[in-house]
């Protein structure tokens, strides 16, 4: 399901980091071996690089990119060099910095959270997030955002799914209604919808979900988003799509990030760094569905350079 194209034959990390020590010297930066090495390794290649790198050489290969590459291709290229913990923790303390109004900035946090791509990833996010910025990702979330949207993301991002396809239509059933009840008194943020919304595995909720527009006509996020349009309505309508299905998630940001006038790179870049390892086949197949459109294209109608260049590279081109 992932788009990345790892060679049958990898180098050795030291070969690698030798080609990209030479891309870094002379008289400009070689862009297209840093996309060629970089793009082209998974995380575990991609980790083994930057220890090799640091024990060759005593330097980050993070800084040496940042120093090297810059715009939006810098960026893409850094946050995907990261361990994918890393990754989303960085993601999740910019989010929580960020003061925009909405939520649109809280997604990072929602997609880790309800789309991992185990629940493990989600236990080394927390540890990085600790490592990196001395106190929890509950405490930030805490600290920085009021009630109800603190008391639901704080339940999410403590949550430890069983990842096994368990379901009983029994509680399927009940919980339909429980949820149903919730929107109906407008309670969105009762503690048992936060507890069903971050305890259950999600092909209990995808049951659940199920039961719901059977036994009420509409789909939950539908009833969710006439319930209201203030953020908390927003909110819970981006987790359960993210929870019922993430490739239409990803591929409703990747269309987000190019419609209207001007692109949001920083958004298109977070969903194909963070879904090429993980189901990014699957996010093209909805896109698709979705818009009458590759996914290829829209990157190519709304990026230049070595941006897209490293964007379809990671979806799976051969550039």
């Amino acid at each position: 399901m992932a788009t990345l194209r790892v060679p049958d034959v990898v180098p050795s990390p030291t070969d690698d980091c030798e080609r990209l020590r030479k891309a870094f010297k002379g008289w400009g930066t070689d862009e297209k071996t840093v996309i060629s090495i970089l793009g082209h390794r998974n995380a575990n290649q991609r980790r083994k690089i930057r220890e090799t790198y640091h024990q060759l050489y005593n330097k980050s290969l993070i800084a040496d990119l940042e120093s090297e590459l810059s715009g939006d291709f810098g960026k893409a290229v850094i946050l995907w060099t990261y361990d994918p913990a890393e990754r989303d923790a960085r993601l999740a303390k910019q989010a929580l910095q960020t003061t925009k109004r909405g939520i649109n900035h809280l997604h990072p946090i929602i997609e880790m959270a309800c789309a991992p791509s185990s629940p493990h990833h989600l236990v080394a996010v927390r540890q990085a997030y600790c490592s990196l910025y001395d106190c929890s990702l509950e405490e930030d979330i805490g600290s920085t955002l009021s009630l109800p949207l603190r008391k639901i993301l704080v339940g999410l991002v403590s949550s430890y799914r069983y990842d096994k396809e368990v379901i009983s239509m029994d509680v399927a059933n009940s919980e339909a209604d429980l949820l149903h009840n919730a929107i109906d008194k407008k309670q969105l943020d009762h503690d048992y919808v936060v507890w069903i919304l971050s305890t259950r595995n999600v092909f209990q909720l995808r049951a659940t979900f199920q039961c719901y527009t059977k036994k009420f006509g509409n789909p939950i996020e539908e009833d969710i988003k006439n319930s209201g349009k203030g953020d908390l309505e927003n909110l819970l309508r981006v987790i359960i799509i993210c929870l019922d299905s993430p490739e239409r998630h990803f591929a409703e940001v990747v269309q987000n990030s190019i419609i209207g006038i001007g692109t949001d790179e920083d958004m298109l870049t977070r969903a194909i760094v963070t879904r090429a390892e993980v189901d990014m086949m699957k996010v093209r197949g909805e896109y698709f569905n979705m818009y009458k459109s590759s996914m290829d294209n829209a990157v190519i109608g709304d990026t230049s350079g070595d941006y897209k260049n490293f964007l379809l590279t990671l979806l799976g081109a051969k550039i």
